[in-house]
Order: C-alpha cells, then sequence, then structure tokens
C-alpha cells in the first residue's frame, strides 16, 4: 500500500507503507490517516534527523556484516551473495524531511490519508 504524504509547502511524497512505517511510528503517528501540524514540525525533523544519523552509523556495520555472512555461509560456498538492499533509510527518508523543513518554514502542515 503507498502512503501519500501532501502539503501546501512542497510536492506530494509517496512512500511505500512498510518503509512510512517506522518514520510514522517514531512521529508517534498513524499510517493509515494523520497530520503533522507546522508546531509539531520542529520535533518531527529533530527527530528524523537524529534516526537517519544513527542509521547511517549502522549502514556500514550492517553491508559488512551482510557481506561477511554472504562469503562465508554454512557450504563456504560464496556463489550466492545475498542482495543487498540498494535504498538506505536516509535515501528513503529525506523526502519526507525535506517536505517537513518546508512546512516548517511556510507554516503549513503535513496530510496522509486524507
Amino acid at each position: 500500500m503507498l502512503i501519500t504524504f501532501k502539503s501546501k509547502a512542497a510536492a506530494d511524497v509517496v512512500m511505500y507503507e512498510s518503509h512510512a512505517k517506522p518514520i510514522l511510528d517514531m512521529l508517534h503517528k498513524d499510517v493509515a490517516r494523520g497530520v503533522i501540524t507546522a508546531a509539531e514540525s520542529g520535533d518531527a525533523i529533530a527527530l528524523l534527523e537524529r534516526q537517519i544519523t544513527a542509521s547511517k552509523a549502522h549502514e556500514a556495520v550492517e553491508m559488512l556484516e551482510r557481506d561477511i555472512n554472504a562469503h562465508h555461509n554454512a557450504n563456504t560456498d560464496d556463489h550466492n551473495h545475498e542482495k543487498i538492499e540498494p535504498v538506505s533509510f536516509s535515501a528513503r527518508a529525506y523526502p519526507l524531511l525535506d517536505m517537513l523543513r518546508e512546512a516548517k518554514k511556510g507554516d503549513y502542515d503535513i496530510l496522509w490519508g486524507v
């Protein structure tokens, strides 16, 4: 299922529900329908920026761990490499973060599911 974030501040941001859910959970928002008010946008930006920073620190470790597991699996066969997820959390979250920043500047709300 897709979630479309709408605001007068920026173009719509469309995300898969599975990608938007961790962000909305962090902001204590319902996935089905909700609003991030202009007043809430400052706190939302700070939370999302901290999560992006934390995820970037873990990405390198996780990629190394996946590579080690792929090369040293139970069969000691490295021909079946695990597919690495090419899109990071930070890359998925940046469009919404950008929208939040613009909404804060213009004092606009962000809505979804309406």
